[in-house]
């Protein structure tokens, strides 16, 4: 089970943001750093992400750092369910911009190949992303879990209910 291998930490955890209002992508014009411009969490949504952290925390599992695209809907439900995050450009969707997708995706396999840590990480982006790493299809606030040091080996997926 997924959980329990989770317990022995050092796993990449690759989670898209939580459920979202209704919509694809952000409407035309949108900016980073204004939420208001954005599509954001649902009030469902805030709800997944809190539930999120509180799943990890009753079963025990130690989440070390956090990464976030710099999206609203991804650093809130980073912060939402594990109180704190720092924000990785790497992490930001291509959806808009699929130019990007081969150096962010390149530069996060790089990072997965080296990372070394006893602590699980936690990074929470977009669907586009996480396909073009994992091949997997994920809904909102899904978690594809993956092995340690291995960008495509994917261990399994934890959903909240």
């Amino acid at each position: 089970m997924v959980w329990e291998q989770l317990r022995t930490g050092g796993y990449i955890l690759l989670m898209r943001h939580a459920q979202t209002d209704a919509g694809v992508g952000d409407p035309p014009g949108f900016t980073l750093g204004d939420c208001r411009t954005q599509r954001n969490l649902s009030s469902e949504g805030r709800v997944q992400a809190r539930r999120t952290g509180e799943m990890f925390r009753n079963r025990g599992i130690a989440v070390g750092e956090v990464r976030t695209s710099a999206w609203c809907r991804c650093v809130d439900t980073a912060t939402l369910a594990f109180d704190n995050a720092v924000v990785w450009p790497v992490l930001n969707s291509f959806f808009d911009n699929p130019e990007r997708r081969e150096r962010q995706t390149g530069e996060l396999k790089d990072y997965i190949r080296g990372y070394r840590s006893r602590a699980n990480l936690v990074l929470v982006t977009h669907q586009v992303n996480i396909t073009a790493l994992t091949g997997e299809t994920v809904a909102a606030g899904e978690i594809v879990v993956l092995k340690p040091g291995e960008p495509g080996a994917v261990v399994g997926k934890l959903k909240v209910p």
